[in-house]
């Protein structure tokens, strides 16, 4: 423990996709400040580089739906820092465009499908080989409390993109059990991000016909989200596998709120 605070990372390699905002950034910061040598994985490489540069760590620009791209992420990170032990697969997108089904076009849930769902399978597979080799890794693939629960305002790519997320976290899960690699789904409630607040500042009738269904009366933090992250890399989740992490407030064992 240094500085007062938990090392349950030290000499780990994390790689962290959209490292350089919101859930991701705190999610770097966390995991550093915990001894991980961290890769940020992000498309925009002024904050990408500005986030790696923060925690001693390395950037690589990628657009994770390329498959060329993911696979050089992960070189990278194997010839710099010789290992990858945590895998946190968060890149995602929530458009203006894509809304209820009989307003969202095709081509609005085809980009969503492949930023937030298909990314994640393809990190996974290119992932998985190095930690098999290795015996040992986690992965942490960013699902939704939405993928548990539904929403009269629908987001309807957006949804069933993070089922698939928590779909494929639970099979991957079981299927590598016995080799040492863990596979968790981690599903945050609605948090503070720019991502959302943006989103909620366009629409105030929206946040506040979410805000009402969330027992502890506010959205989540980012820090909260980077914390459980944490957790899940580490060696206190050691028999935590093929789960849904969820992060949300209560919201999704909620009937009623409290007065």
């Amino acid at each position: 423990m240094a500085d007062g605070k938990c090392r349950r990372l030290e000499g780990r390699t994390a790689v962290i996709t959209g490292g350089a905002s919101g859930i991701g950034l705190a999610s770097v910061r966390r995991l550093a400040d915990e001894g991980a040598n961290v890769v940020v994985a992000d498309m925009d490489a002024t904050t990408g580089q500005a986030a790696a540069a923060e925690v001693n760590g390395t950037f690589v620009q990628v657009d994770v739906t390329s498959a060329d791209d993911v696979d050089r992420m992960f070189a990278v990170a194997q010839e710099t820092y010789g290992s990858i032990d945590i895998s946190f697969h968060n890149a995602g997108i929530s458009p203006p465009d894509d809304d209820s089904i009989l307003d969202t076009g095709i081509d609005a849930w085809r980009r969503v499908q492949e930023v937030n769902l298909t990314s994640v399978y393809l990190c996974c597979k290119a992932v998985l080989p190095y930690m098999l080799e290795q015996g040992r890794g986690s992965i942490i693939n960013t699902a939704s409390f939405v993928a548990t629960m539904a929403a009269a305002t629908s987001q309807i790519s957006y949804t069933t993109s993070k089922g698939g997320v928590l779909a494929m976290s639970r099979e991957l899960g079981v299927q590598f059990a016995r080799s040492g690699v863990r596979v968790n789904a981690l599903s945050p409630g609605p948090v503070a991000t720019p991502l959302l607040m943006e989103l909620f500042a366009k629409d105030q009738e929206r946040a506040a016909r979410r805000l009402v269904h969330i027992p502890m009366g506010r959205f989540g933090e980012a820090e909260e989200i980077a914390a459980a992250v944490a957790f899940l890399a580490s060696d206190d989740s050691s028999f935590i596998t093929a789960s849904n992490f969820l992060v949300d407030g209560g919201i999704s064992g909620a009937y009623v709120t409290p007065l």
